[in-house]
């Protein structure tokens, strides 16, 4: 299979961490009984094995490239233990400069190296940094189990934002935005409805969705359109599209099964009762007053993300509308055209990020990994009169959990400033 030899060299990266790991499972076990630390040394190779086994097998089995389980759970337990033994890893290494310090200390100066030299003249491991490596790797593997139970724990956020510019009859307007429904990933639909009752309960006037409706293919939708047909408005329900709308990072059996996927995606859409935006405006109304919404496809600025938004199409004829709201996917596109090129785009919507489904979060402090990547990665950014919002994800792709970064359903009312 294509792309085979990548998952050799993950599987051969494991075993080295394996081997490196055990070196201080070693470390830590040599003061138990012969009988436990001989069963603690085979259970650690029993999963170190199914772990390189699954790796080694994915490739070559269909069945295990298809099955939500294997992709949802048992693909994060995988990385999850990865990056537990990666962050042990960083206090074993730690560990093994000091001993080579020593060593060379005890070559350069004999009496003074002498004096950290065991009984046997080795350069003992430190436990005491053994133990640490371990329980902060397994803490962050603990964690990430337990962020499984909190996928479908929707959280609403509500956000007032003025504007001196908005028309006084939008004054008091409430928007839902969702993003990033991912609903290839899903396996509880009862709970994926509560969310959309949460939704409903929230009585918006609009509801905007800034795309990844799937994570591939449109047939993804087909278990949940008698969920997400229910999510309406009085002015509507209006979309956009996301990178993995485009079936981008699958294989097709033909570049037309691809194109055919995309148009498949589009009725889907259109059947929930969603006006999808490819690269074009509405303009609302309400008393006789307008706001312009611009919706473009995905438009990313970071990495391979592709550039498919075209907002040249899109924005002509919003020019003498006073207040406009843009749907862009990927926050990026805020910093890289939309201040410098269209800085009367009062609001963009986008996603993307889902707060990497993994950091920390409280009133007065977020972090999460994906900051590293993106400048604006959730909630509200602003810049002069301009503002924009990244909602945290309304499903999840990849970790089947969130930890710290919950679900979003976020509450957008905005204000005229007098």
């Amino acid at each position: 299979m294509r792309n085979a030899s990548t998952w050799w060299i993950i599987a051969a990266i494991m075993l080295l961490l394996d081997l490196y790991v055990f070196q201080a499972l070693k470390t830590v076990t040599q003061g138990a009984s012969d009988r436990t630390r001989t069963a603690i040394h085979i259970t650690y190779w029993v999963v170190s094995g199914l772990t390189l086994a699954a790796l080694l097998l994915f490739p070559y089995i269909y069945a295990l490239q298809t099955s939500k389980v294997f992709r949802n759970y048992v693909f994060a337990i995988l990385v999850g233990l990865f990056f537990a033994k990666l962050l042990g890893s960083i206090f074993f290494l730690t560990d093994d400069l000091r001993r080579g310090s020593v060593f060379l200390l005890s070559k350069v100066l004999p009496d003074i190296g002498a004096r950290f030299l065991g009984e046997d003249n080795s350069i003992p491991r430190s436990t005491f940094l053994s133990w640490l490596g371990l329980g902060l790797g397994g803490g962050l593997f603990g964690t990430l189990l337990y962020g499984f139970s909190n996928k479908y724990k929707y959280q609403v956020k509500k956000v007032t934002l003025a504007f001196s510019n908005l028309p006084r009859s939008f004054d008091g307007f409430r928007i839902v935005h969702i993003s990033d429904i991912h609903s290839g990933s899903f396996q509880n639909k009862a709970a994926v409805n509560k969310g959309v009752e949460m939704i409903l309960q929230q009585k918006p006037d609009l509801v905007l969705f800034t795309g990844d409706l799937v994570n591939d293919r449109a047939e993804e939708m087909t278990d949940y359109m008698d969920v997400f047909n229910k999510v309406k408005a009085p002015m509507g329900v209006y979309s956009s599209l996301g990178n993995h709308d485009y079936g981008d990072y699958v294989s097709w059996p033909s570049p037309q099964a691809k194109i055919e996927n995309l148009e498949s995606l589009k009725k889907v859409h259109a059947v929930l009762g969603w006006r999808l935006l490819m690269n074009e405006h509405v303009l609302l109304d309400k008393n006789n007053e307008q706001i312009a919404l611009l919706g473009i496809e995905n438009w990313g600025a970071k990495g391979r993300f592709p550039k498919y938004g075209k907002m040249h199409e899109a924005y002509p004829g919003t020019e003498n509308i006073p207040f406009k709201i843009l749907l862009s996917h990927d926050p990026s596109h805020w910093d890289a055209e939309i201040k410098t090129k269209y800085p009367d785009i009062d609001l963009m919507l986008a996603g993307h990020t889902h707060g990497m489904q993994f950091g920390l979060e409280n009133p007065y402090f977020k972090w999460s990994p994906v900051k590293w990547m993106y400048k604006q990665w959730a909630g509200l950014y602003e810049d002069g009169k301009q503002k924009l919002y990244v909602n945290r994800g309304y499903g999840f792709i990849g970790y089947p959990g969130r930890v710290g970064i919950l679900p979003e359903i976020t509450v957008i009312e905005l204000a005229a400033k007098s």
